[in-house]
């Protein structure tokens, strides 16, 4: 996940004084929800949102 500005490069138009990259291993026992569905477990997007 980053936060703040994009890259202009990959077509991001976020503009801020600040660009955080946060790292975390999904591999095992996690999710991840987007509008209160998961859609990335234990390492693989769910089926659903490929």
């Amino acid at each position: 996940m980053a936060l703040g500005a994009a890259y202009p490069s990959t077509g991001g138009r976020n503009q801020s004084a600040i660009h955080w990259d946060m790292v975390k291993d999904l591999r095992r026992e996690s999710k991840v929800y987007a509008d209160g569905d998961v859609i990335f477990e234990n390492g693989k997007f769910v089926e659903d949102y490929l």
